[in-house]
C-alpha cells in the first residue's frame, strides 16, 4: 500500500511562528537524511492526520511530495498536544533504496483462541512486546510481522527466535544476542500448582512433652 502526503516548504521558524501556524490548522516539520540539508516543511493538519492514525503510516515507506517533487521517506519523530491530541510537529527521514534501514514494525498475533493453552488449557494470553525493530532495505520492509502463537501450551513463551521473518529482515535484538519474550499463556486465575496443593495440606502434629495431640495435658496417674 502506497501512502502519499504532500508538503511545502517552510519559510518561517520559531517557536512563535510555530505556534501561529498551528493555529492556521498547519503543522511544521522537517525532512533531512541523505545527502541533501535538512528542510523546514508545512503540512495540512487535517490531511496528515488522515494518514496519521493508521497503523501503517507508522512503519512504512512514504512517498513525500514536496512542491511536486518525490522521495521516499520515514517516519522518525512527532509530537502530540497533550490534550487536544493533535499534531504538533513531525520529523521524517530520507530513503535509499541501497542502504539498510531500522525500523520498529508492529506485531499481529494470530491463533490466540485456538492455541491449546488457551482453547483446552484456559489460559490467558499476554503481550510483552507489541513492536519490535527490524533491519532491511526499504523495497523489503514489511508493514506488520505475524506472530502465530497457535502451538502456545499453559505457561510457555514464544521469543523473537522463533518468529517467521519474510526474506531479507531480521530483528535488530536477535542481532545483537538478546532474543526476549513476545507472547506468552499463562494458567487462569485461581488455579494452583501441585506444590501450592501441598502446602495446604494439614501439616503433622509435633507433640511437645507432656502435652497429647489435642494440646491437652494430660490427667494425673491413678493412685
Amino acid at each position: 500500500m502506497s501512502i502519499n502526503i504532500k508538503a511545502t516548504k517552510r519559510d518561517v521558524k520559531g517557536t512563535s511562528a510555530s505556534r501561529r501556524l498551528r493555529r492556521a490548522g498547519s503543522v511544521p516539520g522537517v525532512i533531512y537524511g541523505g545527502d541533501s540539508p535538512a528542510i523546514p516543511l508545512l503540512f495540512d493538519h487535517k490531511a496528515l492526520f488522515m494518514e496519521f492514525r493508521h497503523e501503517a503510516f507508522h512503519a512504512s515507506i512514504l512517498n513525500l511530495e514536496v512542491d511536486g517533487k518525490k522521495e521516499d521517506v520515514l517516519l522518525r519523530d512527532y509530537q502530540l498536544h497533550p490534550v487536544r491530541n493533535t499534531i504538533q510537529h513531525v520529523d521524517f527521514q530520507r530513503v535509499s533504496a541501497t542502504e539498510t534501514i531500522h525500523v520498529k514494525v508492529p506485531l499481529h498475533f494470530i491463533n490466540e483462541e485456538t492455541c491449546p493453552g488457551v482453547k483446552t488449557g484456559g489460559g490467558n494470553v499476554a503481550h510483552i512486546l507489541n513492536e519490535a525493530e527490524v533491519s532491511c532495505l526499504a523495497k523489503n520492509l514489511p508493514e506488520f510481522i505475524e506472530v502465530d502463537l497457535g502451538a502456545l501450551q499453559v505457561g510457555e513463551s514464544i521469543h523473537l527466535s522463533q518468529i517467521k521473518l519474510p526474506k531479507g529482515i531480521e530483528f535488530v535484538q536477535l542481532a545483537h544476542g538478546a532474543d526476549p519474550a513476545v507472547s506468552s499463556v499463562n494458567k487462569p486465575r485461581g488455579a494452583t500448582t501441585e506444590t501450592e496443593t501441598d502446602t495446604d495440606a494439614e501439616a503433622p502434629v509435633t507433640l511437645v512433652d507432656g502435652e497429647t495431640a489435642e494440646g491437652d495435658a494430660p490427667a494425673d496417674d491413678a493412685e
